[in-house]
C-alpha cells in the first residue's frame, strides 16, 4: 500500500514544464519540418508527418501545410529531413516567415519482432524554435505502443499466430495508426505539452 502511496505523490509532484520562453515568443505559426528518423522503416518520415499538422493545428496555431514545404525545401537543395534541420533559422524566417519551426526526430517508429510477440511503437521527440530570437521555446518527447500480441491456442497457435502477423505487419504501416497517440502525449500532455495558442477557443497566453 506504501508503494501505490509513493507512486502517486511522484506522479502528482511531476513537476510543469517551464513555458517562460514560449509565453515571451507568443508564437501563433508554426512551420513543422519533416521528422529526423532514427527507423530502419523507410515509410517513417512521410508517414508520420501526415499525422502531425492535425494535433498542432488543434492546439490553436496556423500551421503552413507540410507538403508544400517539403516540396520548397527539395527545390532549393535540401532534398532530406536530415538536411531540412541544418538549413538556416534565419533563412527560414526571410522566405517563409514563421513565428517558430517545429523540428522533430523519429527516435522508434514501427514494428519490433520476437518469437512469439510484435509490438508496434512510435517514440518521437519534439522542439520547437522560436525565429526571431533562435531559442529553444518548447521540447517535448513521447512514447506509444499498441502492446504485446501474440496468438492463442498452444505453442503451435502461437507460432502460426506470430508468423501470420509478422506476414501482415511487413506490409501495412501499423505505426501510422500509433502515431496520433503518441501526437496526442506529445502536445496535449497537461504537465508539458504545448499551451493553447492565440486561435484555440481558449488561448493560454
Amino acid at each position: 500500500m506504501k508503494y501505490l502511496a509513493l507512486l502517486f505523490f511522484l506522479v502528482s509532484c511531476a513537476t510543469p514544464y517551464n513555458y517562460e520562453n514560449f509565453r515571451a515568443a507568443k508564437p501563433r505559426s508554426i512551420l513543422i519540418l519533416p521528422p529526423m528518423s532514427n527507423s530502419t522503416d523507410v515509410r517513417a518520415t512521410y508517414s508520420y508527418l501526415s499525422t502531425v499538422t492535425m494535433p498542432v493545428a488543434e492546439k490553436g496555431f496556423y500551421v503552413f501545410p507540410v507538403a508544400m514545404i517539403d516540396q520548397m525545401m527539395k527545390e532549393n537543395g535540401l532534398p532530406s529531413a536530415n538536411e531540412m534541420h541544418q538549413a538556416s533559422v534565419k533563412k527560414i524566417r526571410e522566405i517563409i516567415n514563421p513565428d517558430a519551426i517545429l523540428y522533430l526526430t523519429l527516435e522508434t517508429y514501427g514494428t519490433s519482432y520476437v518469437i512469439v510477440d510484435s509490438q508496434t511503437t512510435v517514440t518521437v521527440s519534439g522542439k520547437m524554435i522560436s525565429t526571431v530570437t533562435g531559442d529553444v521555446i518548447w521540447e517535448g518527447r513521447a512514447s506509444a505502443n499498441d502492446g504485446a500480441q501474440s496468438g492463442d491456442g498452444g505453442i503451435a497457435g502461437i507460432l502460426i499466430g506470430a508468423m501470420i502477423k509478422q506476414a501482415v505487419n511487413s506490409s501495412v504501416d501499423n505505426a501510422h495508426n500509433i502515431a496520433p497517440q503518441a501526437n496526442n502525449m506529445l502536445f496535449s500532455n497537461e504537465n508539458s505539452g504545448l499551451l493553447n495558442g492565440p486561435y484555440h477557443p481558449k488561448p493560454q497566453y
